[in-house]
């Protein structure tokens, strides 16, 4: 039995659980998720609290603790939301947020567009040096963030590039000239 799957998700004040067959839809004061479940994983929900469940651990063993796990993702996200933030570094590198586009100044000939996906909030600081993402989806504003830094990874020669907010960029020396 998973030992992550076994663990039971406690529902946040203000959120409400609805268990339909395979089908969990979470609502909060955020927003609505909902989960398809694979074919022999159940929920159930009794005094707020929602406990998963396989019928055989052989074949569905993985998918009850990643059943568990998107259920407490889905809880948090309607509850608190997630956000990931963005630095960009560089000389000229900066981020301008227009209606629903963002567009990242990296260097390029022309700037890179990122359209923002429906249920996601963009938001530049810094004088376009800081991003940050917000949503109630864990995935999507992780898919967000990612696909935003892929446009320019921090390098590891000067650090100029988009990085996450509190990661460490491992710098390298360089040539030497003798």
């Amino acid at each position: 039995m998973s030992r992550i799957g076994k663990e039971p998700v406690k529902l946040a004040e203000g959120v409400v659980a609805t268990i339909a067959g395979q089908k969990v839809t979470v609502k909060g004061k955020l927003g609505e998720l909902s989960y398809t479940m694979h074919d022999g994983i159940t929920a159930k929900e009794e005094n707020g609290v929602i406990t998963v469940s396989c019928a055989d651990d052989k074949t569905l063993g993985n998918f009850h603790g990643l059943a568990r796990a998107l259920i407490n993702s889905m809880v948090v996200g309607v509850s608190a939301g997630y956000q990931k933030q963005l630095s960009i570094e560089g000389t000229g590198f900066k981020a301008v947020l227009k209606g629903q586009e963002l567009a990242l100044s990296l260097g390029f000939a022309s700037p890179k567009i990122y359209t923002i996906p429906a249920g996601l909030t963009v938001t530049v600081e810094n004088d376009g040096l800081q991003v940050t993402i917000k949503g109630i989806d864990k995935q999507q504003v992780g898919e967000a963030a990612a696909r935003i830094r892929s446009y320019y990874p921090a390098e590891p020669y000067k650090g100029k590039g988009i990085k996450y907010v509190g990661e460490h960029i491992r710098r390298k020396q360089g040539k030497k000239v003798a």
